[in-house]
């Protein structure tokens, strides 16, 4: 007998509301992704102390790192802890770059309340035949479907692309209309992980192309779209890591005036992954560095926890204006 469960068991809740408002609000939803407990905790603190809906992201690698069982009880316990912290805030759990139905299925069966199909490596036809089979399955469920046109380069889990192509606006149209997806993610000149661009020193990172979504807003009005590799990578962070033993010169990512402008548009989801990780990472080589004895993992995942607090507060208060609107 299949184990299911409905996300709404679990005080979950699906994208439609959060993209509406959010649409109407000229905010974009923060999307952030995680892996373990501390990661959890940080990004629901974070929304908590700044008052904003949130979107926990899972990759298929995350799923499987923290097994899919678990991971359904610890989305469950962020409900509470949000609750217990004396804020409802709206929380969805999110499939990132869901690969294909069988992987989408599972999810949908074990509790997320949104997932994604990334068939953006496919020819158009195909994408949008994968991505109708998730979106008929999901919507008999009340789960909502992200689809994807376009390709990020970068790597970022499992994901990797040497070459990015942009969306193409006047296909756009089509693929909704196909799929039936709930918001698609676009190729603006975002890309995944922390070594976005290759600029050299005095170089600008290159704007994204604004272009392309004004006229994907024009040919789809009103229709939630997505950002992938949205981290800035944050500087403080990649000097905090080099100062502290690490090795990530090159690291560079999107400017946030530039976010802050996708988010006022169409734009209604902005993923967040790499910062998070750095945010982390930068404070643990700290600890170690300054307590090369410290073993105990409370010593240097609380602060890195913290750390990740302040980093979500930032982002939803400065970058993606949804502090307040939970």
């Amino acid at each position: 007998m299949t184990d299911t469960t409905s996300y709404k068991d679990l005080g979950l809740v699906n994208t439609k509301e959060m993209f509406r408002k959010a649409m109407a609000g000229g905010y974009a939803i923060p999307a952030y992704n995680f892996n373990n407990m501390e990661q959890l905790q940080g990004i629901i603190l974070g929304c908590v102390a700044s008052g904003s809906p949130v979107i926990l992201q899972v990759s298929g690698g995350a799923r499987k790192y923290a097994n899919p069982t678990m991971l359904r009880y610890m989305a469950a316990g962020a409900v509470r802890m949000a609750r217990a912290e004396g804020a409802d805030i709206p929380i969805a759990l999110h499939l990132d770059h869901g690969d294909s139905f069988e992987l989408a299925k599972s999810c949908i069966d074990n509790g997320f309340s949104s997932v994604m199909l990334d068939g953006s490596h496919h020819p158009f036809e195909e994408n949008a035949r994968i991505t109708r089979q998730v979106v008929d399955y999901a919507h008999q469920k009340d789960v909502t479907v992200e689809g994807e046109l376009g390709v990020l380069a970068g790597v970022e889990d499992e994901v990797s692309h040497e070459v990015s192509n942009y969306t193409k606006p006047e296909e756009v149209e089509e693929f909704v209309s196909k799929t039936g997806v709930d918001s698609l993610a676009i190729s603006i000149g975002t890309s995944h992980g922390a070594f976005k661009f290759k600029v050299k020193p005095g170089e600008e990172v290159p704007p994204l192309r604004f272009d392309i979504l004004e006229e994907i807003e024009k040919r789809v009005p009103g229709f939630p779209i997505v950002l992938h590799g949205a981290s800035a990578v944050i500087p403080k962070y990649i000097a905090m890591i080099n100062r502290y033993g690490g090795k990530m010169d090159d690291a560079v990512g999107i400017p946030e005036e530039q976010l802050r402008k996708a988010a006022s548009s169409a734009v209604c989801k902005i993923n967040i992954d790499s910062d998070g990780r750095l945010a982390m990472t930068a404070v643990i080589r700290k600890v170690f560095a300054e307590n090369p004895s410290e073993f105990d993992p409370r010593k240097y995942l609380g602060p890195a926890r913290e750390e990740l607090v302040k980093m979500v507060t930032h982002k939803n208060e400065k970058v993606l204006g949804s502090a307040g609107k939970a």
